[in-house]
């Protein structure tokens, strides 16, 4: 299924703030700065991660379900949208 970028404003704004993060993590360990400080950015940049993969994953239910709505055939089955959900899980 393809996904226009406008479709996916919130997912590539949660995308691009772990690539901050996930930035900072490398400069932390480069640095040689405190583990605990440096995992706990680490399981930020995770949850972030998490989060946009959820966003992404709902974005395409809407869209599938916008699709029946107008009688269309959907981009993608059920069945498809679950394993790509549990993918994330």
């Amino acid at each position: 299924m393809d996904l226009e970028p406008e479709m996916l404003g919130d997912a590539l704004t949660r995308l691009r703030r772990a690539q901050g993060q996930l930035n900072a993590v490398i400069a932390m360990i480069e640095n040689g700065e405190d583990c605990t400080e440096t995992l706990q950015q680490l399981a930020a940049v995770s949850r972030a991660l998490d989060r946009a993969g959820f966003k992404i994953v709902a974005t395409g239910l809407r869209h599938c379900n916008a699709a029946r709505e107008r009688g269309e055939e959907p981009p993608m089955s059920e069945a498809e949208l679950e394993k790509l959900f549990l993918a994330l899980a």
